[in-house]
């Protein structure tokens, strides 16, 4: 996706994001306060159901119902922790950061938030702390191995390293077939879509600076998250983002195949370098992409996010033979491999059938002209 960015400035706009978002001059957090249902249990999967990639989205046999989840910025409303009736949610396109999914922002937005009370809760034991944070194709939990002399800000960067990893291993179980409403409806035609790996990191990032924030949280989300949108160049009018989506229709994604099919989408934003670009589309070439830096590996280091897999994903094809079904949060670069392999091997295998198909139509076209010329030469 290179053509698609301009790479000058980009550095400076590296230390602008991480200086404005990562380095905060004060810690006076206000994280939300739990209520006794998250006290004791992690958020579901699936916090909020948004959103579908494309525009006037159609499903299998239902042809009169069209799907839209593009909206108006003046929409969104009040944040409101863990949803509510007051929020808005949906896709905005940006000028520097692409199409934002406002719904997978906010979801990871209070998943950092969630995590960061979390281990504060547990700080004074916290590497003897599991914390179980429900199933998702295995059940996964959480320990820790950080260090006495860790900072405000070392944990608040741990929960949002956390709640990353979290987003990216949703994105590898629903290529996998995990789903909500399994069978029914499943969500890989969604998996690894152009907005979503970019939407999730920038929505750690606006959970972390909504904690740092002397504001109630979700009054510092509401007010951060507008904030951000002006400094990504968020369109005005719906219909601006309508019509950047339109530009990559039978590019990104495929306006003639219903929902859920799996080959609906064309292009899966499968970014494995250290910086997160978002894509933008052609019309925006000369704008400078707002590049987010990842999580740091030495962050990394300092907890296990375990899962026992399910049957549903083919180890034996993506990790060492000898490995149990037990992962962590190192191996899933593994899984983004296999899926970019896959992804590849599909593709090869569909523009070799097409040319099959017409090296066939050429063929059967020459035995028609020779069987024609046959007959009037007669």
């Amino acid at each position: 996706m290179s053509s698609l960015y301009h790479r000058i400035g980009i550095q400076y706009l590296i230390f602008l994001l991480g200086f404005v978002f990562l380095f905060p001059q004060d810690l006076s957090a206000k994280p939300p306060i739990l209520s006794k249902r998250y006290q004791n249990k992690s958020p579901g999967r699936v916090i909020r159901t948004c959103c579908a990639f494309g525009s006037d989205l159609r499903y299998i046999g239902v042809p009169f119902v069209k799907r839209n989840d593009i909206i108006d910025r003046k929409e969104l409303g009040l944040h409101h922790f863990m949803g509510g009736r007051h929020e808005k949610n949906g896709i905005i396109y940006t000028q520097y950061g692409g199409f934002i999914d406002i719904g997978h922002l906010r979801d990871y937005a209070d998943w950092t938030a969630y995590l960061y009370v979390q281990i504060e809760l547990n700080k004074p034991e916290i590497n003897s702390t599991t914390i179980k944070l429900g199933a998702e194709g295995g059940k996964k939990r959480l320990s820790f191995n950080v260090s006495n002399d860790m900072i405000s800000l070392d944990y608040l960067n741990l929960a949002g390293s956390i709640a990353y990893d979290l987003s990216l291993w949703h994105e590898i179980a629903t290529y996998f077939g995990v789903s909500l409403i399994p069978v029914i409806l499943p969500e890989k035609f969604s998996s690894f879509s152009p907005e979503d790996v970019y939407s999730n990191l920038l929505g750690t990032i606006v959970g972390m600076k909504a904690i740092e924030s002397e504001k109630e949280y979700d009054i510092a989300v509401t007010a951060i998250l507008d904030e951000i949108l002006d400094h990504l160049g968020a369109v005005d009018q719906i219909e601006e983002s309508y019509a950047a989506m339109s530009q990559v229709e039978s590019l990104w994604w495929d306006s003639k195949r219903p929902l859920p099919g799996k080959k609906f989408l064309l292009k899966r934003n499968l970014d494995t370098t250290i910086e997160l670009l978002p894509w933008l589309v052609d019309d925006d070439s000369n704008s400078v992409a707002y590049t987010l830096p990842k999580p740091d590996s030495q962050i990394r280091k300092m907890y296990t996010l375990s899962l026992r897999l399910n049957e549903k994903f083919p180890l034996d094809d993506i990790l060492p033979k000898d490995r149990t079904r037990e992962i962590n949060q190192h191996d899933f670069q593994s899984f983004v491999n296999y899926i970019k392999q896959k992804d590849q091997k599909e593709k090869d295998a569909e523009e070799a059938l097409i040319l099959k198909r017409a090296k066939k139509r050429y063929i059967n076209l020459l035995k028609k002209v020779n069987n024609d010329h046959r007959r009037s030469s007669k």
